[in-house]
């Protein structure tokens, strides 16, 4: 999110600036403006400022409009079910358009430098369009602003780079919509007054930096009694995130009463610490997963709220992004996106493309999904 101009959005950043003074963010969270949404559904939000296109060009693209494409994803990582989920959206999108063939290919650790080396390779044998889930916005910038030098374009989705290394970026959901439903479910589950814990990827990773800076903000706002203990990495590994869960539980003890999981590994390696602890209906879980990796926690009334987004849709969306930069119908300055069976998807940020709002999995609609 870049500096506002209205108004109302200078507002909600020099409240969350008076905040920040008075108590230091959350470790893992970014130093970016947040914009906590209202406490309650009757309350009006601050609106943020509307914002120019600031996303990059691709140099001298060739003219591919209506014409067969090839594209290659290089998610986070590969061989999880979240991405597992978004490929198969995209192989979804690939087969309703008729005329897009998508790759996916992509490290089996969440490693910046590992995904920057997979993407150069494409570059180097050549693609239409690259589709990428960032594992850090920054160090990613140099290799996608090489795909658009050459001529390739570039849409991200899941995991942002810098605006101005990618065309468009497709987000699940909006950051502050994500931190509301994630703060409401543990004051909910675990108490207006208990202390809980985060365990998150990387301090650095753009998403979980995000979330976290908009939970903490939301928290302030409308939970200010909530304990925040300490936030822990543990990258997106499950046996790193399940001792990294483990120790909070051992060091904390009575004063845990709450764990965020702010990853698809994260939320399940807790989840599973608890139940090891025998702690279910004494440590809320709360976090973001795919419903298959959470259904036996839930089903066993260990986990109340699994917050996250439909990831199929969020592969699919990206495809049909992707497709309509390619043919032209996309353009800087427009305000939505046709994406097929999910509709008109509007334009937020300047360049990017927002899926929805977020989606909360109970044990009453778990069963429904299948990812």
């Amino acid at each position: 999110m870049k500096l506002g101009l209205a108004a109302a959005f200078l507002g909600a950043t020099l409240l969350a600036g008076a905040a920040s003074a008075a108590d230091k963010r959350w470790d893992g969270a970014d130093d970016l403006p947040v914009n906590p949404l209202a406490c309650s559904a009757g309350e009006a939000s601050a609106a943020p400022a509307a914002k120019p296109y600031d996303g990059g060009k691709p140099t001298n693209a060739a003219d591919k409009a209506g014409k067969p494409i090839t594209l290659v994803d290089v998610p986070k990582l590969i061989g999880i079910g979240y991405f597992n989920a978004t490929s198969k959206g995209m192989q979804d999108a690939a087969k309703a358009l008729g005329n897009v063939t998508v790759k996916t290919d992509g490290p089996t650790e969440a490693k910046i430098d590992e995904q920057i080396k997979f993407i150069d390779n494409y570059i180097t044998s050549g693609v239409d369009g690259i589709l990428f889930a960032a594992n850090d916005p920054v160090a990613i910038a140099p290799v996608l602003k090489k795909a658009l030098s050459k001529g390739i374009h570039v849409v991200g989705y899941d995991a942002n780079s810098t605006p101005d290394a990618r065309e468009w970026f497709v987000n699940q959901a909006e950051f502050n919509g994500i931190a509301k439903s994630m703060v409401d479910s543990m004051a909910k589950e675990a108490g207006e007054d208990k202390g809980f814990a985060i365990v998150t990827s990387t301090f650095t990773t753009p998403n979980q930096a995000r979330w976290i800076a908009e939970m903490w903000a939301y928290a302030q706002k409308c939970h200010p009694k909530l304990k925040w203990l300490e936030t822990v990495e543990a990258q997106e590994d499950n046996n790193l995130s399940f001792n990294q869960a483990t120790t909070l539980i051992n060091k904390h003890g009575d004063k845990l009463a709450g764990l965020f999981g702010m990853t698809s590994v994260a939320t399940p390696a807790s989840a599973e610490a608890v139940t090891k602890a025998k702690l279910c209906g004494k440590v809320a879980v709360v976090g973001l997963a795919t419903p298959n990796a959470m259904k036996p926690y839930v089903n066993a009334d260990c986990v109340k709220s699994v917050v996250l987004w439909n990831p199929v849709d969020l592969g699919y969306a990206a495809t049909y992004v992707m497709r309509a930069v390619v043919d032209g119908s996309l353009k800087p300055g427009a305000t939505s996106v046709d994406a097929g069976k999910l509709g008109k998807l509007n334009v937020v940020n300047g360049s990017e493309i927002l899926l929805g709002s977020p989606f909360i999995f109970t044990k009453q609609n778990i069963k429904d999904f299948d990812f």
